[in-house]
């Protein structure tokens, strides 16, 4: 869905409208400045990396009070303007080259601080792929196959990144030993299921107490096979990251500004603006996207038969992040799937709308934030030609929606708290022809 045209449908205002409501609420520019500190009587070195990065530097710069420098990564194309602290843009989901210069860079640009100074570090969603530096002894191109193959396997996010950290010179916190002995306060934009900042960008300032051994583990568990210079990285203690308890890290802060849940509530609060019981399921779901679907409907079918949970008009809120284990060609995305796999659970039941999008504005590595649902959407795929369940075999969900032309394309928007998913349940007194 091109967003210069006006939505088709009263419902499809009221879903860009709760999604647009749910974007401002974790907008950097809005929420950052209330978590920054006083200036510290040494220097201030900003540093960060997620595709909100660039953003939350924008809001630093335009209210710090006193003298910063400083370097942030973000995904290409979701860069901004900044004067004093300098935004570079690398590959994301897979990293590349950029993606290490820009971890050897901010590594260089911290190394020598004292215990006067302030690293005020900006993470997001994005950061792991974004700041990608591979522990001595495996390559780039090592932890980018490492990397694609986690990715295809349907593992959730927080086990991807504990594979990544473990493989890395500075996740885990290493980053945070590299800036002592100045305080390091980390302020996040969080993607991940739990909002633990240890997880998000898989902490480069924060250690999560896992271990090589649980990587290890991993990999097993997705059958994925570490070659055997990955194994000597997983062996090798020297190379371990540092303990939670670790002394050089106690003074550190890490702060969660804006997360799903805070998008779900200002959703909620603009659903019942207009009229419709909100209902929030939660703002940590996980698993596979099609199975998700189906959960939805489930619960789309006991509102609009018993009034349970709640009665309808209503509108059930959740976030999260969902996975897509690969088995198709098709152009993909999780929420275009999760919407696919909800239009075959529902079979077209009536008074029933849905968007599902990523708040980044890209779902997956295509060019849409997500998509918008209808009560018709498989009766007008029906009529192109188009089978359904095929394309959700397919893993198609991008072109199915395309071909409805019910996508919706917001381009980047610099901020990154995950999947946010709408449905609109209509009251049955309000259905056309009652």
């Amino acid at each position: 869905m091109n967003p210069a045209s006006a939505p088709r449908s009263p419902a499809h205002q009221l879903l860009m409208h709760l999604f647009d409501s749910a974007l401002a609420a974790v907008d950097p520019l809005a929420v950052l400045a209330p978590h920054l500190p006083a200036a510290p009587k040494g220097r201030t070195i900003v540093i960060g990396a997620g595709k909100a990065a660039a953003r939350m530097a924008q809001a630093v710069e335009r209210h710090w009070q006193g003298e910063i420098n400083g370097l942030v990564v973000t995904r290409y194309g979701h860069g901004a303007p900044t004067r004093h602290i300098e935004v570079i843009e690398a590959g994301h989901p897979v990293p590349d080259e950029a993606s290490s210069m820009a971890a050897q860079r901010m590594l260089a640009l911290v190394r020598g601080l004292n215990e006067d100074d302030l690293v005020l570090c900006l993470m997001s969603g994005g950061g792991s792929a974004l700041l990608s530096l591979p522990a001595p002894g495996i390559s780039l191109d090592q932890k980018r196959e490492l990397t694609r193959r986690l990715l295809a396997s349907g593992a959730p996010i927080g086990e991807i990144n504990c594979v990544r950290r473990h493989l890395s010179a500075i996740k885990g916190g290493r980053l945070a030993l590299a800036c002592h002995p100045a305080r390091v306060l980390t302020l996040v934009v969080s993607d991940v299921p739990g909002d633990d900042p240890a997880v998000v960008a898989s902490g480069p300032t924060i250690p999560d107490g896992s271990c090589a051994a649980d990587a290890l583990a991993l990999l097993a568990k997705y059958g994925i096979a570490a070659p055997p210079a990955v194994r000597a990285v997983l062996a090798d203690a020297a190379l371990a990251a540092p303990a939670i308890d670790d002394a050089r890290l106690a003074g550190n802060r890490a702060v969660v500004i804006a997360s799903a849940q805070h998008a779900l509530d200002a959703a909620a609060a603009a659903a019942r603006a207009a009229g419709y019981t909100p209902l929030i399921l939660s703002g940590c779901m996980e698993g596979e996207a099609r199975e998700v679907a189906i959960v939805h409907a489930g619960i789309v079918r006991q509102v609009a038969g018993y009034g349970q949970p709640v009665a309808a008009p209503c509108v059930i809120l959740s976030g999260g992040e969902t996975t897509v284990t690969l088995r198709g060609q098709g152009r993909g995305g999780r929420n275009a799937e999760f919407l696919l796999a909800l239009a075959i659970a529902l079979k077209g039941m009536p008074g029933v709308h849905a968007i599902a999008c990523d708040t980044d504005g890209i779902d997956g590595t295509e060019d849409n934030a997500g998509a918008l649902l209808d009560p018709d959407s498989l009766a007008r795929a029906a009529l192109a030609g188009i089978d359904a369940a095929a394309r959700l075999r397919d893993n198609d969900g991008y072109g199915f929606f395309a071909a409805l032309d019910d996508l919706v394309l917001t381009g980047p928007t610099r901020t990154n708290v995950n999947d946010f998913r709408a449905i609109l349940v209509e009251a049955a007194d309000r259905l056309p022809g009652r």
